[in-house]
């Protein structure tokens, strides 16, 4: 019996077609892998970090809004400073030999027993005191008893604080800082208020403010009650 079939039908007429289409395809296919371009990824700039000593402590936004004011004058130029050759003799100290014969006797002073003084500790900072000092009304642990101090001291500032202050003195529109140092001492009492600020009434009034905050409890360290130092920094806005 003879199989009838068309010879367009059979497939086998097209293998090497195929095949060709297939290498190719083949060849298309790694040709793209080899073009594609890959980049390294690439890590914007973090910036440096900067890293305080007194980092927990917090920093104090006060806003003022006022009118454009004329600049105030530069201050005036220091006097000339002359310097003058010193012409003062010196005279030289001669070191005495303390060497003793071998044969010369030596006296010895009668020896005297000192009782050791009690350890002074001195001042710590805010940031690492064991027992930060404790603000009157705030209880709890020792993480909610710093946070409340902060706390307390962040609102007394904003309250006392005359935020009308900048209207008189003609400051250009800005944030102006103003860095407050002060200690509490073993005492609990608010002690060497320091300020520096871009104008002396700024200075002034933050050392006023500070010095009305209430006698606290002292702070311990190792259980003992020493001076703690605190830094206040105060970001005053002008508009």
């Amino acid at each position: 019996m003879q199989i009838k079939k068309s010879p367009k039908a059979n497939l086998e007429n097209y293998s090497k077609l195929f095949m060709q289409l297939g290498l190719v395809l083949a060849l298309l296919v790694v040709y793209l892998a080899i073009e594609k371009k890959t980049y390294d990824r690439v890590i914007g700039n973090l910036g440096p970090v900067v890293l305080n000593m007194e980092d927990e402590e917090q920093t104090i936004e006060i806003e003022q809004i006022k009118p454009p004011e004329p600049k105030t004058p530069p201050p005036p130029t220091p006097d000339k400073i002359e310097i003058v050759e010193d012409e003062e003799e010196v005279e030289e100290t001669v070191i005495e030999s303390t060497e003793t014969d071998e044969d010369e006797a030596v006296e010895v002073e009668e020896i005297i027993e000192v009782e050791e003084e009690e350890e002074v500790m001195e001042d710590v900072p805010f940031a690492i005191i064991e027992d930060v000092p404790v603000y009157p009304g705030c209880k709890g642990s020792k993480a909610e008893l710093r946070a409340c101090l902060q706390e307390k001291i962040t609102k007394h500032v904003n309250r006392k604080f005359n935020a009308d202050l900048a209207s008189d003195l003609g400051l250009a529109p800005g944030v102006k800082r103003i860095f407050v140092m002060f200690k509490i001492d073993k005492r609990g009492n608010i002690v060497d208020v320091m300020a520096r600020a871009p104008h002396k009434r700024l200075q002034e009034e933050a050392i006023r403010v500070v010095n009305l905050l209430p006698k606290m409890t002292p702070g311990r360290q190792r259980g003992t009650p020493v001076g703690v130092k605190y830094s206040l920094p105060i970001a005053f806005k002008v508009e």
